[in-house]
Protein backbone atom coordinates (compact mmCIF):
# COMPACT_ATOMS: atom_id res chain seq x y z
CA UNK A 1 0.00 0.00 0.00
CA UNK A 2 1.71 3.13 -1.24
CA UNK A 3 0.77 6.32 0.57
CA UNK A 4 1.52 8.33 -2.58
CA UNK A 5 -1.42 6.64 -4.25
CA UNK A 6 -3.97 7.82 -1.69
CA UNK A 7 -6.64 10.19 -2.91
CA UNK A 8 -6.69 13.72 -1.48
CA UNK A 9 -9.75 12.93 0.63
CA UNK A 10 -8.01 10.00 2.33
CA UNK A 11 -4.88 12.06 2.99
CA UNK A 12 -6.99 14.83 4.54
CA UNK A 13 -8.75 12.25 6.72
CA UNK A 14 -5.40 10.97 8.01
CA UNK A 15 -4.21 14.51 8.74
CA UNK A 16 -7.38 15.18 10.75
CA UNK A 17 -6.92 11.95 12.71
CA UNK A 18 -3.33 12.80 13.64
CA UNK A 19 -4.23 16.35 14.61
CA UNK A 20 -6.99 14.93 16.83
CA UNK A 21 -4.50 12.48 18.42
CA UNK A 22 -2.01 15.28 19.11
CA UNK A 23 -4.62 17.51 20.73
CA UNK A 24 -6.14 14.66 22.73
CA UNK A 25 -2.80 13.58 24.20
CA UNK A 26 -1.64 17.13 24.89
CA UNK A 27 -4.78 18.38 26.65
CA UNK A 28 -5.20 15.16 28.63
CA UNK A 29 -1.71 15.63 30.11
CA UNK A 30 -1.71 19.40 30.46
CA UNK A 31 -3.50 19.69 33.85
CA UNK A 32 -1.07 17.28 35.57
CA UNK A 33 2.28 17.71 33.80
CA UNK A 34 2.35 21.30 32.57
CA UNK A 35 2.79 22.44 29.03
CA UNK A 36 6.50 21.63 28.57
CA UNK A 37 6.30 18.03 29.66
CA UNK A 38 3.01 17.62 27.80
CA UNK A 39 4.54 18.91 24.57
CA UNK A 40 7.54 16.58 24.85
CA UNK A 41 5.40 13.54 25.65
CA UNK A 42 2.90 14.37 22.90
CA UNK A 43 5.49 14.88 20.16
CA UNK A 44 7.65 11.88 21.03
CA UNK A 45 4.77 9.46 21.46
CA UNK A 46 2.78 10.64 18.45
CA UNK A 47 5.90 10.34 16.29
CA UNK A 48 6.53 6.82 17.56
CA UNK A 49 2.89 5.91 16.93
CA UNK A 50 3.19 7.16 13.34
CA UNK A 51 6.42 5.17 12.81
CA UNK A 52 4.78 1.98 14.07
CA UNK A 53 1.57 2.43 12.08
CA UNK A 54 3.07 3.48 8.76
CA UNK A 55 6.10 1.22 9.14
CA UNK A 56 3.72 -1.71 9.41
CA UNK A 57 1.08 -0.85 6.81
CA UNK A 58 3.49 0.56 4.20
CA UNK A 59 6.57 -1.67 4.61
CA UNK A 60 6.28 -4.76 6.80
CA UNK A 61 2.75 -5.87 5.92
CA UNK A 62 3.05 -5.65 2.10
CA UNK A 63 6.70 -6.79 1.99
CA UNK A 64 6.30 -9.85 4.21
CA UNK A 65 2.74 -10.71 5.25
CA UNK A 66 1.13 -10.27 1.83
CA UNK A 67 3.91 -12.41 0.34
CA UNK A 68 3.03 -15.14 2.87
CA UNK A 69 6.30 -14.84 4.81
CA UNK A 70 4.36 -15.11 8.07
CA UNK A 71 7.24 -16.26 10.29
CA UNK A 72 9.57 -13.52 9.11
CA UNK A 73 6.75 -11.02 9.45
CA UNK A 74 6.19 -12.01 13.09
CA UNK A 75 9.91 -11.87 13.91
CA UNK A 76 10.34 -8.53 12.15
CA UNK A 77 7.33 -7.01 13.93
CA UNK A 78 8.69 -8.05 17.34
CA UNK A 79 12.12 -6.57 16.61
CA UNK A 80 10.49 -3.46 15.13
CA UNK A 81 8.37 -2.88 18.26
CA UNK A 82 11.37 -3.42 20.55
CA UNK A 83 13.57 -0.96 18.63
CA UNK A 84 10.78 1.61 18.40
CA UNK A 85 9.96 1.30 22.11
CA UNK A 86 13.60 1.62 23.18
CA UNK A 87 14.12 4.68 20.98
CA UNK A 88 10.91 6.24 22.28
CA UNK A 89 12.00 5.75 25.87
CA UNK A 90 15.49 7.07 25.21
CA UNK A 91 14.19 10.16 23.38
CA UNK A 92 11.64 10.89 26.12
CA UNK A 93 14.18 10.67 28.95
CA UNK A 94 16.85 12.71 27.15
CA UNK A 95 14.36 15.44 26.21
CA UNK A 96 12.97 15.56 29.77
CA UNK A 97 16.48 15.98 31.17
CA UNK A 98 17.37 18.68 28.66
CA UNK A 99 14.25 20.86 28.66
CA UNK A 100 13.03 20.28 32.21
CA UNK A 101 16.51 20.53 33.72
CA UNK A 102 16.20 17.13 35.37
CA UNK A 103 19.42 15.78 36.80
CA UNK A 104 20.78 13.11 34.43
CA UNK A 105 20.67 9.55 35.70
CA UNK A 106 22.15 6.41 34.17
CA UNK A 107 20.00 4.59 31.62
CA UNK A 108 19.79 0.82 31.35
CA UNK A 109 18.19 -1.47 28.80
CA UNK A 110 15.62 -2.83 31.23
CA UNK A 111 14.33 0.69 31.89
CA UNK A 112 14.04 1.38 28.15
CA UNK A 113 12.31 -1.95 27.48
CA UNK A 114 9.51 -0.74 29.74
CA UNK A 115 8.39 1.48 26.89
CA UNK A 116 7.91 -1.45 24.48
CA UNK A 117 4.49 -2.80 25.64
CA UNK A 118 2.82 0.51 24.77
CA UNK A 119 3.74 -0.05 21.13
CA UNK A 120 1.91 -3.39 20.97
CA UNK A 121 -1.50 -1.73 21.18
CA UNK A 122 -0.44 0.80 18.56
CA UNK A 123 0.60 -2.10 16.29
CA UNK A 124 -2.87 -3.63 16.66
CA UNK A 125 -4.38 -0.23 15.88
CA UNK A 126 -2.19 -0.05 12.76
CA UNK A 127 -4.00 -3.09 11.40
CA UNK A 128 -7.34 -1.40 12.06
CA UNK A 129 -5.96 1.78 10.51
CA UNK A 130 -4.93 -0.12 7.40
CA UNK A 131 -8.38 -1.72 7.07
CA UNK A 132 -9.99 1.71 7.38
CA UNK A 133 -7.74 3.21 4.70
CA UNK A 134 -8.36 0.23 2.39
CA UNK A 135 -12.12 0.67 2.91
CA UNK A 136 -12.11 4.36 2.03
CA UNK A 137 -9.79 3.73 -0.94
CA UNK A 138 -12.10 1.02 -2.26
CA UNK A 139 -15.11 3.25 -1.69
CA UNK A 140 -13.55 6.07 -3.72
CA UNK A 141 -12.52 3.69 -6.49
CA UNK A 142 -16.04 2.29 -6.63
CA UNK A 143 -17.48 5.78 -6.90
CA UNK A 144 -15.03 6.60 -9.70
CA UNK A 145 -15.94 3.43 -11.59
CA UNK A 146 -19.65 4.19 -11.26
CA UNK A 147 -19.06 7.77 -12.41
CA UNK A 148 -17.03 6.61 -15.41
CA UNK A 149 -19.65 3.99 -16.24
CA UNK A 150 -22.41 6.61 -16.12
CA UNK A 151 -20.35 8.97 -18.28
CA UNK A 152 -19.62 6.19 -20.77
CA UNK A 153 -23.29 5.30 -20.97
CA UNK A 154 -24.18 8.95 -21.50
CA UNK A 155 -21.58 9.29 -24.25
CA UNK A 156 -22.83 6.09 -25.84
CA UNK A 157 -26.41 7.38 -25.85
CA UNK A 158 -25.23 10.60 -27.46
CA UNK A 159 -23.45 8.66 -30.19
CA UNK A 160 -26.30 6.25 -30.92
CA UNK A 161 -27.99 8.01 -33.83
CA UNK A 162 -30.57 5.44 -34.79
CA UNK A 163 -28.10 2.50 -34.63
CA UNK A 164 -30.64 -0.05 -35.80
CA UNK A 165 -31.33 2.08 -38.86
CA UNK A 166 -27.61 2.02 -39.66
CA UNK A 167 -27.45 -1.74 -39.16
CA UNK A 168 -30.36 -2.27 -41.54
CA UNK A 169 -28.71 -0.05 -44.13
CA UNK A 170 -25.43 -1.96 -43.77
CA UNK A 171 -27.26 -5.27 -44.18
CA UNK A 172 -28.91 -4.04 -47.37
CA UNK A 173 -25.56 -2.84 -48.71
CA UNK A 174 -24.01 -6.18 -47.75
CA UNK A 175 -26.50 -8.22 -49.78
CA UNK A 176 -26.12 -5.98 -52.82
CA UNK A 177 -22.32 -6.00 -52.69
CA UNK A 178 -22.11 -9.73 -52.02
CA UNK A 179 -23.44 -10.51 -55.49
CA UNK A 180 -20.58 -8.73 -57.23
CA UNK A 181 -17.76 -8.62 -54.64
CA UNK A 182 -17.97 -11.20 -51.80
CA UNK A 183 -14.67 -10.01 -50.28
CA UNK A 184 -15.90 -6.44 -49.86
CA UNK A 185 -19.20 -7.77 -48.53
CA UNK A 186 -17.28 -9.66 -45.86
CA UNK A 187 -15.60 -6.44 -44.77
CA UNK A 188 -18.98 -4.72 -44.53
CA UNK A 189 -20.18 -7.57 -42.34
CA UNK A 190 -17.17 -7.14 -40.05
CA UNK A 191 -17.87 -3.40 -39.80
CA UNK A 192 -21.46 -4.17 -38.85
CA UNK A 193 -20.26 -6.58 -36.14
CA UNK A 194 -17.90 -3.93 -34.74
CA UNK A 195 -20.73 -1.40 -34.56
CA UNK A 196 -22.98 -3.93 -32.82
CA UNK A 197 -20.23 -4.59 -30.31
CA UNK A 198 -20.00 -0.88 -29.46
CA UNK A 199 -23.78 -0.59 -29.09
CA UNK A 200 -24.66 -3.90 -27.40
CA UNK A 201 -21.54 -5.14 -25.60
CA UNK A 202 -19.30 -2.22 -24.59
CA UNK A 203 -21.79 -0.79 -22.01
CA UNK A 204 -21.71 -4.09 -20.10
CA UNK A 205 -19.47 -4.68 -17.10
CA UNK A 206 -18.13 -7.96 -18.51
CA UNK A 207 -18.42 -9.77 -21.84
CA UNK A 208 -17.46 -13.28 -22.99
CA UNK A 209 -13.81 -13.36 -23.93
CA UNK A 210 -14.81 -14.94 -27.26
CA UNK A 211 -16.87 -11.83 -28.04
CA UNK A 212 -13.89 -9.62 -27.21
CA UNK A 213 -11.65 -11.73 -29.46
CA UNK A 214 -14.17 -11.58 -32.33
CA UNK A 215 -14.24 -7.79 -31.99
CA UNK A 216 -10.42 -7.64 -32.13
CA UNK A 217 -10.29 -9.92 -35.18
CA UNK A 218 -12.90 -7.83 -37.00
CA UNK A 219 -10.92 -4.70 -36.22
CA UNK A 220 -7.68 -6.24 -37.50
CA UNK A 221 -9.36 -7.40 -40.72
CA UNK A 222 -10.54 -3.86 -41.46
CA UNK A 223 -7.17 -2.34 -40.56
CA UNK A 224 -5.42 -4.66 -43.01
CA UNK A 225 -7.17 -2.87 -45.86
CA UNK A 226 -5.04 0.21 -45.23
CA UNK A 227 -1.76 -1.72 -45.39
CA UNK A 228 -0.29 -1.86 -48.88
CA UNK A 229 1.38 -5.24 -48.59
CA UNK A 230 -0.74 -6.62 -45.78
CA UNK A 231 0.48 -8.00 -42.49
CA UNK A 232 1.17 -11.45 -41.14
CA UNK A 233 -0.65 -11.76 -37.82
CA UNK A 234 -0.20 -14.82 -35.63
CA UNK A 235 -2.97 -14.87 -33.01
CA UNK A 236 -2.55 -17.63 -30.42
CA UNK A 237 -5.63 -18.29 -28.26
CA UNK A 238 -6.06 -20.67 -25.34
CA UNK A 239 -8.85 -19.92 -22.86
CA UNK A 240 -12.09 -21.17 -21.35
CA UNK A 241 -15.03 -20.15 -23.59
CA UNK A 242 -17.05 -19.38 -20.45
CA UNK A 243 -14.52 -16.80 -19.27
CA UNK A 244 -15.72 -13.17 -19.04
CA UNK A 245 -13.64 -9.99 -18.92
CA UNK A 246 -14.36 -6.23 -18.93
CA UNK A 247 -14.95 -4.98 -22.50
CA UNK A 248 -12.34 -3.02 -24.49
CA UNK A 249 -9.61 -4.08 -22.08
CA UNK A 250 -7.26 -5.47 -24.72
CA UNK A 251 -8.01 -3.09 -27.54
CA UNK A 252 -5.42 -0.41 -26.69
CA UNK A 253 -2.53 -2.73 -27.51
CA UNK A 254 -4.06 -3.87 -30.81
CA UNK A 255 -4.73 -0.28 -31.82
CA UNK A 256 -1.11 0.61 -31.08
CA UNK A 257 0.07 -2.17 -33.38
CA UNK A 258 -1.67 -0.65 -36.38
CA UNK A 259 -0.98 2.94 -35.38
CA UNK A 260 2.71 2.61 -34.64
CA UNK A 261 3.89 -0.94 -35.40
CA UNK A 262 3.16 -1.32 -39.09
CA UNK A 263 5.46 -0.03 -41.82
CA UNK A 264 3.21 0.32 -44.87
CA UNK A 265 6.22 0.37 -47.19
CA UNK A 266 7.44 -3.09 -46.09
CA UNK A 267 6.24 -6.36 -47.54
CA UNK A 268 6.84 -8.20 -44.29
CA UNK A 269 5.03 -6.93 -41.20
CA UNK A 270 5.13 -9.67 -38.60
CA UNK A 271 2.78 -9.39 -35.63
CA UNK A 272 2.38 -11.93 -32.84
CA UNK A 273 -0.55 -11.83 -30.42
CA UNK A 274 -1.29 -14.36 -27.69
CA UNK A 275 -4.21 -14.65 -25.29
CA UNK A 276 -3.69 -17.48 -22.81
CA UNK A 277 -5.55 -18.46 -19.65
CA UNK A 278 -3.12 -19.94 -17.13
CA UNK A 279 -3.13 -20.59 -13.37
CA UNK A 280 -6.04 -18.28 -12.61
CA UNK A 281 -4.76 -15.46 -14.80
CA UNK A 282 -5.36 -14.25 -18.34
CA UNK A 283 -2.13 -13.42 -20.15
CA UNK A 284 -2.28 -11.09 -23.17
CA UNK A 285 0.85 -10.30 -25.14
CA UNK A 286 1.51 -8.42 -28.36
CA UNK A 287 4.80 -8.22 -30.22
CA UNK A 288 5.52 -6.28 -33.38
CA UNK A 289 8.30 -4.49 -35.20
CA UNK A 290 9.06 -1.11 -33.66
CA UNK A 291 8.37 1.81 -35.99
CA UNK A 292 9.40 5.22 -34.61
CA UNK A 293 6.21 7.31 -34.47
CA UNK A 294 5.75 11.04 -34.52
CA UNK A 295 2.85 11.02 -32.10
CA UNK A 296 0.59 8.50 -30.48
CA UNK A 297 0.07 6.16 -27.60
CA UNK A 298 3.60 5.17 -26.77
CA UNK A 299 4.64 4.19 -23.25
CA UNK A 300 3.29 6.97 -21.07
CA UNK A 301 0.83 8.09 -23.77
CA UNK A 302 -2.85 8.73 -23.15
CA UNK A 303 -4.02 5.29 -24.27
CA UNK A 304 -1.66 3.37 -21.99
CA UNK A 305 -2.16 5.87 -19.14
CA UNK A 306 -5.95 5.56 -19.33
CA UNK A 307 -5.73 1.77 -19.52
CA UNK A 308 -3.45 1.68 -16.46
CA UNK A 309 -5.89 3.81 -14.49
CA UNK A 310 -8.79 1.58 -15.50
CA UNK A 311 -6.86 -1.56 -14.56
CA UNK A 312 -6.04 -0.05 -11.16
CA UNK A 313 -9.71 0.64 -10.50
CA UNK A 314 -10.76 -2.85 -11.64
CA UNK A 315 -8.00 -4.96 -10.09
CA UNK A 316 -6.14 -2.77 -7.59
CA UNK A 317 -2.57 -4.10 -7.50
CA UNK A 318 -3.48 -7.59 -8.73
CA UNK A 319 -2.56 -6.97 -12.36
CA UNK A 320 0.73 -6.76 -14.22
CA UNK A 321 1.37 -4.44 -17.16
CA UNK A 322 4.77 -4.20 -18.79
CA UNK A 323 5.88 -2.53 -22.01
CA UNK A 324 9.24 -3.05 -23.66
CA UNK A 325 10.03 -0.64 -26.48
CA UNK A 326 13.77 -1.19 -26.60
CA UNK A 327 15.46 -2.78 -29.60
CA UNK A 328 13.62 -3.67 -32.80
CA UNK A 329 10.53 -5.12 -31.15
CA UNK A 330 7.72 -3.38 -29.30
CA UNK A 331 6.26 -5.81 -26.76
CA UNK A 332 3.29 -5.29 -24.47
CA UNK A 333 2.25 -7.75 -21.76
CA UNK A 334 -0.86 -7.73 -19.59
CA UNK A 335 -1.69 -10.17 -16.78
CA UNK A 336 -5.07 -9.99 -15.04
CA UNK A 337 -6.79 -12.34 -12.57
CA UNK A 338 -9.84 -14.27 -13.77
Amino acid sequence: MDITRYKPGIIQLQVLIWVAVLLLIFFSLLPMDGWQKSVIYTVVNTLSYAIIIYGNILILYPALYQKKSFVWYGITVILFLIVTGVLRGYASIILYQHFLLIKPFPLNLLMLLGYVPGGVLIYVLSLVFRIAIAYFTLKQQTEEILLQKSQAELNLLKSQVQPHFLFNVLNNIYYRVYKVDPLSAGLIERLSDIMRYFVDESPKEVVPVATEVAFIENYMALEKIRIRHGASIDFEKTYNPELRIPPMLLMTFVENIFKHGIDKSLKQNQVHISLIQQDGYLLFKTSNRRVDPVTGDQPGGFGIANLTKRLSMLYGTKFELTIDSEGELYTAFLKIPV
